[in-house]
């Protein structure tokens, strides 16, 4: 007699386990680190004393640069008188003496009238000269005469007296006394005319 009968298999209960069951926890925090008092007061005194140096070095700088802008530029005309001196050391060097004081002379053109004569020829300057109102007839005639003569010094390899030499040099302060800007400072002025009164 065949039956069929379906062989159940009773489930099994789970294995008993001492584990302890998993369990989730959604709101933990990191664990939050506890700063070192010591470190952070070091790194604060650091910051304070690199912003100390910072600020004293730049009120050091502010106080250099007040003061350099607060001194004036020296004018061209009393910085041609101060090389026109300092050449009255080279009276023993021909050469040398008419290439300083033709130097001063053209320098304070340069400055005084925007003239480009360091870079030119004698030549060529008293060309340009002879197109300018800014010097009289006579003040042109007189600065031609004394290019004219450095340049016999410095490349003829002429021989002048010590008479000579002054006479360039009061003529080259004769020059700067007659074209002076007359806006400068009274001090200016009478330093100016004591220089040209005690000048040979």
């Amino acid at each position: 007699m065949n039956t069929n009968s379906a062989l159940i298999v009773p489930a099994q209960a789970p294995a008993a386990t001492n584990a302890a069951p998993l369990t989730f926890h959604e709101g933990l925090k990191p664990l939050i680190a506890i700063p070192n008092v010591l470190l952070w007061i070091i790194w604060i005194t650091a910051i304070l004393l690199l912003g100390l140096v910072a600020w004293l070095l730049w009120r050091r700088w502010r106080k250099k640069a007040a003061a350099i802008a607060a001194i004036p530029p020296i004018p061209a005309h009393v910085r041609a008188r101060q090389a026109l001196e300092a050449a009255l050391a080279l009276l023993g060097d021909p050469k040398a003496f008419s290439i300083a004081v033709s130097g001063a002379a053209r320098e304070y053109l340069e400055k005084r009238f925007d003239f480009h004569a360091p870079e030119r020829t004698t030549e060529e300057f008293l060309h340009e000269l002879q197109g300018t109102n800014l010097l009289t007839a006579e003040q042109k005639l007189s600065l031609g005469e004394f290019l004219e003569n450095c340049d016999l010094i410095k490349f003829a390899k002429y021989e002048p007296t010590e008479i000579e030499l002054r006479a360039l040099h009061s003529a080259a302060l004769k020059l700067v006394n007659e074209t002076e800007p007359r806006w400068a400072p009274p001090e200016i002025q009478s330093s100016a005319h004591a220089a040209a009164s005690t000048s040979p």
